[in-house]
């Protein structure tokens, strides 16, 4: 029997929670696979948001998966605020 691995994701929209949909089973299936693996994902643009609304105990990554959509400002301007939000809620987090 395999191990269970629990991973926390926020995406950004429905195409990558699609994607980590799909990562998941095809992990679960493969006989290769060291672990079964379990993700908690939520659609959720707010990477800090969804630092806060996790309650664990101890040590816990949580990944946010999101893109820059162009080159264009606004897409840039909302790509750059995101890494802020990162930022912050590695910070928050951690001074809890």
């Amino acid at each position: 029997m395999k191990l269970s691995k629990l991973f926390y994701f926020s995406v950004e929209g429905e195409t990558e929670d699609w994607y980590l949909q799909w990562l998941s089973k095809s992990i679960n299936v493969s006989q290769q696979a060291k672990f079964k693996v379990s993700f908690n994902r939520k659609i959720e643009k707010d990477p800090l948001s969804r630092a806060k609304g996790i309650s664990v105990l101890g040590k816990t990554e949580i990944f946010h998966i999101f893109n820059r959509e162009s080159e264009e400002p606004v897409h840039v301007q909302q790509f750059e605020a995101t890494l802020r939000r990162m930022k912050e809620a590695q910070s928050t987090v951690l001074s809890e």
